[in-house]
């Protein structure tokens, strides 16, 4: 029989961190929920969902019977995920502020918070398992390919890994639903959240410009010919087909490039065009989870739910270079290049 521990579990008011905890205290454990406020919310704002995901998870609480406290953690937030989110944009790339929030706020001020309740783990409602192998953390694929969250989780080290647990590793989706309804849990059928957290349901382009000042500039062809004017090279990403409002006839026109220092859209035309493909990126400020990884074949995701993409990792002076085994599409500065070998997740870094 295991040891009874006492495990933290960051609750959000949704199915997948309310199993987790359901299960927790099913196995016999101390369980002491937690609801994260991150983002300081307007009350007058009918996008923010905030009060009644602190309903829900009050309510799952009552029901599993554990205790939950909400704790504010908007500062932290604000100052370690935010700002970079809106810095990230300044600059013209597309950043993942999913991975910055748990490397900086769910496993480290929240880690530090549960930690201070004298708790032996932490535990989210993330689809990834954790495997100690001789005293090395390792972080791994979740059973459901659908729902795997490792992508997310890459920048987590040693000690963070070491103290957490994710409980739902080896289930599915559905099967989680299944439990929760089991269970009586009032969030069994409640949807799961898209998008950023703090954006909402609210237009993106609305929330970004409340915050930067947009630069219209024109769009263009990789050889100059200007086709029209975009409203702000920080509204587009790469591989982008929609909201480009350039007329004409025959195929659909997509981003392909962002020039800064012209503040220039540069488009092309056609899904399969050649701009649209990159063989090779390089990665910054890598981060790797059990210790530098040899030079070899591995595979890797360039974006959240993208398909394994078989690949060759070589170290560059501070860099790594990934040179892939075909051509990538829509390769996006900003966001994250994961590395995967098999099922273990190595780690990754940032697209240049």
């Amino acid at each position: 029989m295991h040891t009874k521990k006492r495990i933290v579990v960051g609750m959000s008011g949704g199915v997948d961190s309310s199993v987790a905890a359901w299960l927790l205290k099913k196995a016999g454990h101390e369980v002491i929920g937690v609801f994260m406020k991150n983002w300081e919310e307007n009350k007058d704002d009918p996008h923010c969902s905030i009060k009644q995901d602190v309903l829900d998870a009050i309510a799952v609480a009552d029901i599993i019977g554990m205790d939950i406290h909400v704790v504010d953690f908007s500062k932290a937030y604000h100052d370690k995920v935010f700002c970079y989110f809106l810095d990230e944009y300044a600059a013209g790339r597309t950043p993942n502020p999913d991975v910055l929030c748990n490397t900086e706020i769910k496993f480290k001020v929240f880690l530090e918070y549960a930690l201070s309740l004298d708790a032996e783990l932490m535990a989210t409602g993330h689809y990834a398992q954790i495997k100690n192998q001789k005293g090395v953390f390792n972080l791994l694929k979740g059973v459901d390919p659908t729902k795997d969250q490792s992508y997310f989780l890459y920048q987590l080290n040693q000690h963070q890994l070491s103290h957490a647990i994710f409980p739902l590793g080896k289930y599915h989706k559905k099967e989680v639903r299944k439990i929760a309804k089991f269970a009586g849990l009032p969030v069994a059928e409640k949807k799961d959240s898209t998008g950023i957290c703090f954006i909402g349901k609210r237009p993106f382009r609305e929330f970004l410009n409340h915050y930067l000042p947009a630069q219209p500039g024109i769009i263009t062809t990789p050889n100059g010919t200007i086709l029209g004017q975009h409203i702000g090279l920080m509204f587009y990403t790469i591989g982008q087909r929609k909201g480009l409002d350039i007329g004409g006839q025959g195929k659909a026109w997509y981003v392909a490039d962002k020039d800064l220092a012209n503040n220039c859209l540069i488009v092309v035309q056609g899904h399969d065009h050649p701009a649209l493909f990159k063989k090779q990126l390089v990665l910054s400020n890598q981060h790797w989870i059990a210790g530098k990884p040899k030079e070899a074949n591995y595979q890797a995701k360039i974006r959240y739910q993208s398909m394994d993409a078989k690949c060759i990792l070589k170290a560059q002076d501070s860099r790594y270079l990934l040179n892939f085994h075909l051509p990538q599409w829509a390769v996006t500065p900003g966001q994250s290049a994961v590395i995967y070998d098999k099922k273990v997740c190595l780690g990754g870094g940032i697209i240049l």
